[in-house]
């Protein structure tokens, strides 16, 4: 559900799915910082959903890894007509099957020297 919101045929369904995969008081730790509530996951969804190049589509393109209550998925955002991609990893914590914690890890790791 949660990257589900990404892909959403109109803006109007973002809020309805992310509030199906999100605690109320979801914390989002993303690029810009902390933030809590469904309302500031539904700003950056929405703001990734608005990218200048136009929107693009964004999947999980990984095995979900979940040990316990903490699982963790790969995922790849591409604008349209081969435009900028991006990909990272979400490390996420779950509450009666919702997700109550997100963690954004957005890009590559270098290599270690």
């Amino acid at each position: 559900m949660f990257l589900s919101a990404f892909n959403a045929s109109d803006d109007g369904y973002v809020t309805a799915l992310l509030s199906q995969a999100l605690t109320s008081d979801v914390v989002f730790w993303g690029p810009l910082g902390r933030s809590e509530g469904v309302e500031a996951v539904e700003r950056f969804v929405l703001d990734i959903r608005r990218h200048p190049a136009g929107a693009g589509t964004m999947v999980r393109c990984s095995a979900v890894d979940m040990p316990g209550e903490w699982a963790r998925y790969q995922w790849v955002f591409t604008t349209p007509d081969g435009g900028p991609r991006l990909a990272g990893t979400d490390v996420v914590h779950l509450r009666k099957n919702r997700i109550d914690q997100i963690i954004v890890f957005a890009g590559d790791i270098e290599p270690a020297p």
